[in-house]
């Protein structure tokens, strides 16, 4: 089988020493807002001590920027409360390239799709 793949991203924030009950009210938030997306696939957060990550795909490079669009407060919020520690996308070459220019600001880790399997 082929894959169609889709593009991820892999955001690890380090909650800042005290923030943790704060940031945890957040990520429900950024859960609600991220819930009306046509083009996110999964999103869900998951914690290891302070350590924050964040598992999300959506169809496309654009549907990327529209949830980064969408989840502006609640990010500039969460990078007062958090560092970004790493940051990797995920997907086929051309979809990570829609998003090169925009996140150029960023430590962006880029990982090209090869190959996979889609059940």
């Amino acid at each position: 089988m082929s894959a169609t793949p889709s593009v991820s991203l892999h955001p690890y924030f380090r909650v800042r020493p005290g923030q943790m009950d704060a940031v945890r009210a957040l990520l429900r938030r950024f859960v609600a807002r991220t819930s009306s997306e046509p083009a996110c696939l999964y999103y869900e957060f998951t914690v290891n001590g302070d350590v924050v990550f964040c598992r999300e795909a959506y169809g496309d490079g654009d549907g990327v920027l529209a949830h980064l669009e969408n989840v502006k407060a609640e990010l500039e919020e969460m990078l007062g409360h958090s560092e970004l520690v790493r940051l990797e996308a995920h997907g086929p070459a051309a979809e990570l390239d829609v998003l090169r220019g925009p996140l150029a600001a960023l430590p962006v880790e880029w990982f090209a799709y090869e190959c996979g399997v889609e059940r």
